[in-house]
């Protein structure tokens, strides 16, 4: 099975900070190490726990990350190793020959015998507002891209030199190997396939014949998006080798938290503070939406925990035909900072209801319920 990207593993940004790579790592570690997880979920914590051990490892270490960001995992696999003036394809050229070898084709990256391979998908997390994903939202972002080197013109030479036909393969990028009766063809390892091989390096690049750069790129999130939706943006990951295509770009959206409202699919959710006073009484009170200001007229002797709908005062969501609903949930406020006038009738109140007792029909079948369970 083919590993994640380690910044997916470690779920933050390519461009993320050390300190951004080391708490989400201890974050991780922590809901995944072995001594919190028991039973049936030990076995898959502990993968967990491994493969973000093994992206932390990789990614906090400068010169590992480096090579990671230039060649995907197979810059810091230890098995793969790439010469002295192993050209543009590098350890990622090595990645492909060890699929090469296996399937006889071009593996998991697009590679073929020409040394021709798609570039790795990037991922890069965006967080936006309810309204930005309500309404649609345009933005730009930034992000490290794979550049060719503007030094040796992506030759991964030095200026001045070129690269020479490999003398193992003359050329072609293939070797032949026999094997008793049998005669075995296999990617040249001294080349990697190339048919090239760079003597005197661009000191620039290193003979990788790229360079990271920082490149900005628009967005435009459509209205109705949500939480885990992804923009995939097509030919913006890195870049192929040897004239193969480049990867995509996942743009991954999170919501912020609301001050007001809870999202639920295509609805809304809120609490409606509603006073002693109007909710005895009755009333017409405002409450927010995200198009304005709506008016709902309580009625009188409403209970705490009631629910008002407004249709169509939700999201339409992006696959969604129509928008979705608002869910107001009445919650009474107690009033506070009371003046002895105020205390005063509200003891006068409340002895009237005492000595009435049919005001408050929840407490009465509540303390009916209580000597019931006591007289049992």
């Amino acid at each position: 099975m083919a590993k994640r990207d380690f910044y997916e593993t470690l779920g933050v940004n390519r461009d993320a900070s050390d300190e951004d790579i080391k708490k989400s790592y201890r974050k991780l570690a922590m809901k995944f190490h072995p001594d919190r997880n028991q039973g049936d979920a030990a076995k898959a914590a502990e993968e967990k726990f491994k493969e973000v051990k093994e992206a932390y490892e990789v990614l906090s270490d400068a010169s590992k990350r480096q090579a990671y960001d230039r060649f995907g995992h197979a810059g810091v696999d230890p098995s793969v190793g790439a010469g002295p003036g192993a050209g543009m394809g590098g350890f990622a050229d090595a990645f492909g020959d060890i699929f090469e070898g296996i399937f006889g084709g071009g593996g998991g990256r697009g590679r073929g015998a020409s040394g021709v391979y798609r570039g790795s998908d990037l991922r890069y997390n965006l967080e936006i507002t309810l309204e930005q994903a309500a309404r649609g939202y345009e933005t730009k972002i930034r992000i490290p891209a794979i550049e060719s080197c503007e030094v040796c013109h992506g030759t991964g030479a030095k200026p001045g030199t070129s690269a020479k036909t490999c003398g193992t393969c003359n050329g072609s990028g293939q070797v032949r190997i026999q094997q008793g009766f049998f005669s075995i063809q296999q990617t040249c390892p001294k080349c990697h396939g190339s048919g090239k091989v760079i003597t005197d390096p661009c000191k620039a690049c290193d003979g990788a014949g790229r360079v990271r750069r920082q490149k900005t790129l628009a967005i435009k999130i459509p209205a109705g998006v949500d939480e885990g939706d992804r923009i995939r943006l097509s030919g913006e990951g890195e870049p192929g080798v040897n004239g193969g295509p480049p990867g995509d770009l996942y743009v991954q959206l999170a919501i912020k938290a609301h001050p007001v409202f809870q999202r639920e699919g295509d609805d809304l959710h809120c609490e409606m503070p509603v006073s002693f006073a109007t909710a005895a009484l009755g009333g017409a009170i405002e409450i927010p939406t995200l198009d304005g200001v709506a008016e709902i007229k309580v009625p009188g002797e409403t209970q705490s925990g009631r629910t008002f709908r407004l249709r169509g005062k939700g999201i339409k969501g992006v696959r969604s035909s129509q928008p979705g609903d608002l869910y107001c949930h009445v919650v009474l406020e107690t009033p506070v900072n009371l003046t002895a006038r105020q205390k005063e009738l509200l003891r006068e109140f409340e002895d009237i209801n005492r000595k009435d007792g049919t005001h408050s029909p929840r407490e009465k079948s509540f303390m009916d319920k209580v000597k019931d369970f006591f007289s049992a």
